[in-house]
């Protein structure tokens, strides 16, 4: 807090019940299951929240994170969380895929940096350990010793009587330090705590994106549906366009049939006229009535009736069947759930 700056680190017995306790609270929740020490960087969190040491986690003696053959799970695999027993999945990276902890590992560098408590450090008994204190500013014959209350900062007891705090509330300096420890305490603890929701939330998120990305069965029964579609219409194309051909070459066979005959009664007919010509000339009654000139008569022949080049009967409309496939959209969340899928064009 704001004695942080200003206070060294106090020894063991200078610091009061409280703080000591809550130091200890501190470093037991910053202590690895497996190797039972203070946690090495870089520290992992498993799945399940926890926290160890990545060298314990990638250590060939850790019966935790063992292999049926013995060797360490180092690229792929799985293990069971030694605090809480729940089965953590490696993937190909193994023990170095885990997310580390950058918040432990920053708390654990802070905890360093303010000492720590010193279970530690051996102490003989009737020695006392003095620390050294901070010297006021404006008094530099006098200690720090006491706390203003009003200004929020450490200060002397000249500085109480004559200084600038003398209109101040102040108190003991352990006092405030024991009760600022504590509070220090537990924003860290509600870091941890929010630490490991938001990586619960993390892991969740990262849970679901995988999800999202494997599920490609949805788009390739899309694309399959859409591909039945396409053959069934080019089915129904194929169907249609035949009908379409086989009445058109019936109807042109029978038209280049009819004109083939009707070109050949032109011949014949040229060739009557041209016997005609030649008749009349004829001087001689009897030759002349010999000649025969029937065969211009096209009684016989057939003729086309009005229409039959029409082709308008295959006319098709498609309205309903294009604002059919206008409409085609993914069934809706409630329509899923409650109405019967009977189509199979549906998605």
């Amino acid at each position: 807090m704001g004695t942080d700056s200003v206070l060294p680190p106090l020894s063991l017995d200078v610091r009061g019940t409280a703080g000591l306790y809550v130091m200890e609270s501190l470093e037991k929740q910053l202590i690895c299951p497996i190797c039972l020490e203070m946690f090495t960087k870089p520290v992992v969190i498993l799945p399940c929240q926890h926290n160890l040491c990545r060298k314990c986690a990638n250590d060939a003696s850790n019966p935790y994170l063992s292999t049926r053959s013995g060797s360490t799970v180092t690229s792929g695999g799985r293990f069971r969380c030694p605090s809480c027993r729940h089965e953590v999945v490696l993937d190909r990276h193994g023990v170095y895929g885990l997310q580390r902890n950058l918040l432990v590992e920053n708390i654990i560098d802070m905890y360093k940096q303010g000492g720590g408590v010193t279970t530690n450090v051996s102490i003989k008994p009737g020695v006392e350990v003095k620390p050294e204190q901070p010297m006021c500013e404006e008094h530099e014959d006098e200690k720090i010793n006491i706390y203003c209350v009003t200004c929020s900062a450490p200060t002397c007891s000249l500085c109480k009587v004559f200084g600038a705090h003398k209109d101040c509330e102040v108190a003991p300096l352990n006092d405030i330090f024991n009760k600022q420890k504590v509070e220090l305490a537990d924003c860290v603890s509600m870091l941890v705590g929010n630490n490991e929701r938001i990586q619960a939330i993390v892991s969740q998120l990262e849970e679901t994106c995988r999800a999202v990305d494997n599920s490609r069965r949805q788009k390739s029964k899309v694309c399959e549906t859409f591909d039945h579609l396409f053959a069934l219409l080019e089915e129904k194309k194929s169907e249609m366009t035949v009908k379409i051909n086989a009445e058109q070459e019936e109807k042109l066979d029978y038209i280049r049939g009819l004109r083939r005959k009707y070109t050949e009664h032109v011949d014949g007919t040229a060739k009557l006229l041209e016997t005609a010509i030649q008749t009349m000339d004829e001087s001689e009654m009897a030759l002349f009535l010999q000649v025969n000139l029937n065969g211009s008569d096209t009684s016989h022949l057939d003729k086309v009736q009005h229409g039959y080049e029409n082709m308008d009967h295959f006319t098709a409309n498609f309205e309903h069947q294009r604002r059919a496939l206008s409409d085609i959209d993914f069934i809706k969340r409630k329509q899923r759930l409650h109405l019967p899928i009977t189509d199979n064009f549906m998605f």
